[in-house]
């Protein structure tokens, strides 16, 4: 690096650093505002925490089914919105099981449907995940330990992080009951448990042999199905067996790798109002701790503004001023997203037993919260400048 470039370095972390503790003399010299100030952002910040973290957790629940199947190419209706929004023919399997490099083609019966909760008979909706239990075609250790339970007639596997509004049939399975029920009005009889995780859109999960699914929904239902799950020989190339896959099936059955797969889930639920909402409300903590931050800001510059006249006086800049205004912000945010961080971790946990939802404090999330607070924080420190610069050393004397 140059000497001049080495030397405007220095300047400018000089710039940075130098006027911390006039920055922190400002903002301590009145404990109580401080911690007023404190308050009103960690508010600001477990808003969006709440927005954001049931954000994340709405997004990631929504691709559990489609992150658990084992598989490298996946075949939809093209007019699918969702996993079991539409279907298309099963035939279409046998034909792309006889193109090169394809080593499997399994079907995946994927349908909504209604379950009694054993407990107090309530009626809601669960949905059943079903597939020829000679080829497991998902990820969980769970269920493929249990493959031999789902041949039995009429028995299931159900997931014990599903809605409490199924009953708490994952604790009665590990205490040792046998827990019967109805679905579809059907008998049927749990012969396990996995874990898998509900959504807002989701109650619950259950999976079941392709010849339960018959007996639950009929035998015509084997002549659709939902998702065709295709595996790939060790030398398949990717590329080519797609372009051959779409060469010799018909226009209405896509062809997805698995990343298209997911993401054709997760684009369809962030149009949702639920996804706008949660939007919407970030949007809202953002906009409430910008006014905190700046009503704070302002009422220590007018307070201080003949103390930021006198340094104008004695040879200070107006950038160097600003300076410290900036730094009152960033001191401010860091001060206020550590008591936020904590207060929604806490939250989230609560949130999380209660609903049996994965709500938790994602690293990722926790960064997008730290960066909004301090470009919150520097936002409101650009809007109070123009008071500052009203500052008149002759106002003074």
């Amino acid at each position: 690096m140059p000497k001049s470039s080495k030397r405007l370095s220095k300047r400018l972390l000089g710039l940075v650093f130098d006027e911390i503790p006039l920055a922190w003399s400002q903002l301590s010299h009145q404990k109580p505002r401080l911690a007023i100030a404190m308050s009103g952002i960690s508010f600001a910040n477990i808003l969006i925490f709440m927005q954001l973290g049931f954000r994340a957790t709405m997004f990631d629940g929504i691709t559990n089914v489609a992150d658990s199947l084992i598989g490298d190419v996946f075949l939809v209706n093209s007019q699918d919105k969702f996993i079991g929004n539409q279907s298309f023919s099963k035939d279409q399997l046998y034909r792309a099981a006889s193109v090169d490099g394809v080593a499997s083609a399994d079907a995946l019966y994927y349908s909504q449907t209604t379950w009694i909760n054993p407990w107090n008979e309530d009626l809601v909706d669960v949905t059943v995940i079903a597939f020829n239990p000679a080829r497991s075609l998902m990820t969980l250790p769970e269920v493929n330990n249990n493959i031999d339970a789902i041949r039995q007639p009429d028995t299931i596997l159900f997931d014990r992080k599903s809605l409490a509004s199924l009953g708490d049939v994952g604790d009665a399975i590990d205490s040792g009951e046998e827990v019967r029920t109805e679905m579809a009005g059907r008998r049927i009889e749990v012969g396990g448990v996995f874990s898998l995780g509900s959504t807002l859109f989701k109650r619950g999960h259950v999976v079941t042999s392709d010849v339960n699914y018959l007996r639950l929904f009929g035998e015509s239902s084997g002549d659709n199905v939902q998702v065709g799950v295709l595996s790939l020989t060790p030398t398949a190339n990717l590329t080519e067996a797609i372009e051959q896959l779409k060469t010799i099936l018909p226009q209405d059955v896509a062809v997805l790798t698995r990343e298209e797969f997911i993401d054709l889930e997760q684009s369809y639920w962030s149009k949702q109002p639920a996804g706008i909402i949660f939007n919407f409300g970030t949007i809202m903590g953002f906009i409430v701790g910008v006014i905190i931050v700046y009503q704070v800001l302002y009422s220590d510059v007018n307070d201080h503004l003949p103390e930021y006249a006198t340094l104008k006086a004695i040879g200070f800049s107006d950038n160097r001023l600003l300076l410290v205004v900036f730094q009152e912000a960033i001191i401010l945010g860091v001060l206020g997203f550590l008591p936020g961080f904590l207060c929604s971790t806490a939250l989230y946990g609560v949130l999380g037993n209660l609903t049996r939802l994965a709500v938790i404090m994602r690293p990722d999330v926790a960064i997008q919260v730290f960066v909004l607070t301090i470009v919150m924080c520097l936002l409101s420190g650009a809007i109070t400048i123009r008071k500052l610069q009203s500052a008149d050393p002759a106002d003074v004397f």
